[in-house]
């Protein structure tokens, strides 16, 4: 185990072996962080989530109360959780079956932000500084920038870095910064 001096674990939380937590981050009243799990540095685990076992957790990510993030699951930098949201493992559970050899991975890119109640279903990635609305389900890949709602979940607009939802001018109304559309894609627009 290799927990770094500056991060707080709360009495109530449990860390298993093989587990690594980096400077500054902090883990809330039951978190659970079961083996061969990495979380990063400045993180904040809120009360009850469980991450592991092999689970990647970037730096700087916030994963709000209720969230388990199960194997496969890599969150980069920066990501957030909102309460309650959901990371499934495998496409068709039966209690009976055993299919732990039919996980699938989950990568959530740098910069996303998952709503509360949200549902991934595992297989699918979201793209860098993407935005899942709260509730919704996500059952395909999500574009970089995208803002996905509903059920199942559909892009309805842009996002940018700092996760305003752009108009036709693709401006980002807080920084200024500009994005341009190519063959379906955002990026945003460099100098």
């Amino acid at each position: 185990m290799a927990i770094a001096k500056s991060a707080f674990v709360h009495e109530s939380a449990y860390v298993d072996d093989r587990v690594a937590i980096g400077e500054n981050s902090k883990l809330w009243h039951f978190v659970h962080v079961l083996s061969d799990t990495q979380i990063g540095s400045g993180c904040v685990l809120g009360q009850n989530v469980m991450a592991g076992p092999n689970v990647v957790i970037g730096d700087n990510c916030k994963i709000q109360n209720n969230v388990a993030l199960y194997k496969g699951v890599v969150l980069e930098n920066d990501v957030f959780c909102g309460p309650s949201c959901v990371f499934t493992n495998v496409l068709t559970p039966r209690a009976f079956v055993e299919r732990k050899d039919e996980f699938l991975d989950t990568r959530v890119g740098r910069g996303a932000t998952i709503g509360a109640n949200a549902t991934i279903v595992c297989g699918n990635s979201l793209g860098e500084y993407s935005m899942v609305a709260a509730g919704a389900v996500v059952t395909h890949d999500v574009p970089a920038y995208a803002l996905v709602a509903g059920v199942p979940a559909r892009r309805i607009g842009w996002v940018s870095r700092q996760g305003e939802r752009l108009d036709a001018s693709l401006i980002c109304p807080r920084s200024g910064e500009r994005y341009e559309e190519l063959d379906g894609a955002l990026r945003p627009i460099e100098g």
